[in-house]
C-alpha cells in the first residue's frame, strides 16, 4: 500500500542546525494543517449526517503519524548536533583563558579571581545562566 510506501522512506535530516530549526518550523505547520484538514472533515461529515471515509481518514493519520515520527527524530538530530556543535570563537578562548588561570592560581587565589570576577558582572549588570 502506498501508505506504507510513505512511512519506509528514509528521513534525510538537515547537517545545519539552521536547517533543522527550518524543518521543524515547516514540519510543524504540515502537522498543524493535518490536524485542521482532519478536524475539518469531522465537523463537515457530523453536520451533514454522513458516514466517515475511512480511507481518507487512514491515510491522514498515516500522514500525521509520519510527520510526527520525523519531528521526532529532527528534535533528537538537533540535540546531538548542538552538543557536538564547537562554541564559538570567543567562547573557545574564554574556556583557555579560564583553563590557564586556574592551572597557574592556588585555591585562595582562584576564589580571589571568581569573587572579583562576579563583582565586575554585578556591577556591569550582566547576568549570565
Amino acid at each position: 500500500m502506498h501508505e506504507h510506501a510513505l512511512a519506509a522512506t528514509p528521513i534525510r535530516l538537515p547537517s545545519t542546525l539552521q536547517g533543522c530549526r527550518e524543518r521543524l518550523a515547516a514540519l510543524q505547520d504540515e502537522i498543524a494543517s493535518i490536524r485542521i484538514q482532519i478536524a475539518t472533515t469531522d465537523i463537515r461529515r457530523q453536520t451533514e449526517k454522513k458516514s466517515l471515509d475511512a480511507t481518507w481518514f487512514h491515510r491522514a493519520k498515516t500522514a500525521l503519524r509520519v510527520k510526527q515520527q520525523e519531528l521526532a527524530q529532527l528534535t533528537a538530530h538537533m540535540a546531538k548536533l548542538h552538543v557536538a556543535q564547537p562554541h564559538g570563537h570567543r567562547e573557545r578562548f574564554k574556556d583557555a583563558l579560564i583553563e590557564v588561570l586556574r592551572a597557574d592560581c592556588d585555591d585562595e587565589r582562584w576564589q580571589a579571581v571568581v569573587t572579583r570576577a562576579r563583582e565586575l558582572q554585578a556591577k556591569q549588570g550582566v547576568q549570565h545562566g
